[in-house]
């Protein structure tokens, strides 16, 4: 569903936001994407349970814990940080991924870092039997032929197509599909540029950009800047935007249109990518630090 926001901007330069936010109540915008083809591969290897891996506040660990009650598998969520074994109760995301009947494994963050090593699956094998692997993120080839389908052919009239950017899978699901007139953006959440190799390993095009100045400090780091924004373009446009991945983007392309970065008469269209659930524990973060809160119609 495509969303004019009717932001007048100089040059003829328009917006439009692609609301993938709106396909699921739960398993909202790329999150529905990547699983879609993954728990058919599971259906048809007679896997049972599905098996990944997320932080405290993942949109990813949320999703697979409803996408499993709704499919019917059961689920395992491998968590960064021991220390949040006893948190559930205060923690939204993983007290709504327990109340979809997810069972977790929390491991420290030093562990955490070997979840790709084989000797580290067995023993998850060993302990929870046989499951189907979904990766951190959701990133894989399944997931990114998912993320191919996000565009349609009503998006052919855009010369821009700009999206988040967290392990890489959806801009590459983007890339791929992408007509030749189209380039994509990525604006990263996490710092760094090792993002451009694992895109690599997805998609073969080269109409694609990374811009990297938009993290705000990195992956789930938010300032005073940030949440006015976010706030104030619920308050225009009654689309609300998620702090770690949406609300960075939508800034970082309204901050380059004031750059004078695209042509005139650009037509640029922005890939909503959902993580909604999160702004409840951001929000409880923000309480903390007695900063605002994020506004959502959620």
């Amino acid at each position: 569903m495509n969303q004019n926001i009717n932001i007048n901007f100089p040059n003829d330069i328009s917006l439009t936001i692609k609301r993938e936010d709106l396909n699921h109540p739960f398993i909202s915008g790329n999150k529905l994407r990547k699983l879609k083809y993954n728990l058919l591969q599971a259906k048809a290897e007679n896997k049972t349970t599905l098996l990944t891996f997320g932080g405290a506040f993942s949109n990813h660990i949320a999703a697979v814990a409803y996408a499993g009650k709704e499919q019917g598998f059961k689920t395992i969520g491998v968590i960064r940080g021991d220390e949040l074994f006893d948190k559930i109760e205060e923690n939204p995301t993983l007290k709504f991924a327990q109340e979809n009947g997810m069972k977790f494994e929390f491991i420290s963050r030093e562990d955490y870092r070997n979840k790709s090593e084989i000797s580290f699956i067995e023993k998850l094998k060993e302990k929870f039997g046989d499951f189907y692997l979904v990766p951190e993120g959701g990133t894989n080839e399944l997931a990114v032929k998912g993320c191919e389908e996000i565009l349609t052919d009503e998006d052919a009239v855009f010369n821009y197509v700009c999206c988040a950017v967290g392990t890489g899978g959806t801009i590459s699901g983007l890339i791929n599909s992408a007509l030749p007139n189209q380039k994509i953006l990525g604006f990263p959440a996490l710092k760094g540029n090792f993002l451009i190799d694992e895109i690599r390993i997805f998609a073969q095009k080269d109409n694609w950009e990374l811009i990297s100045d938009y993290h705000f400090g990195g992956y789930g780091k938010i300032n005073l800047e940030l949440i006015e924004f976010i706030n104030a373009f619920f308050d225009e446009n009654k689309v609300p935007l998620d702090p770690i991945y949406t609300g960075k983007m939508f800034f970082g392309v309204i901050d380059l249109i004031s750059k004078k970065y695209f042509p005139p008469h650009s037509k640029i269209l922005l890939i909503h990518t959902g993580g909604l659930q999160g702004i409840e524990g951001m929000n409880l973060k923000l309480k903390q630090k007695k900063l605002p809160i994020l506004k959502t119609n959620v």
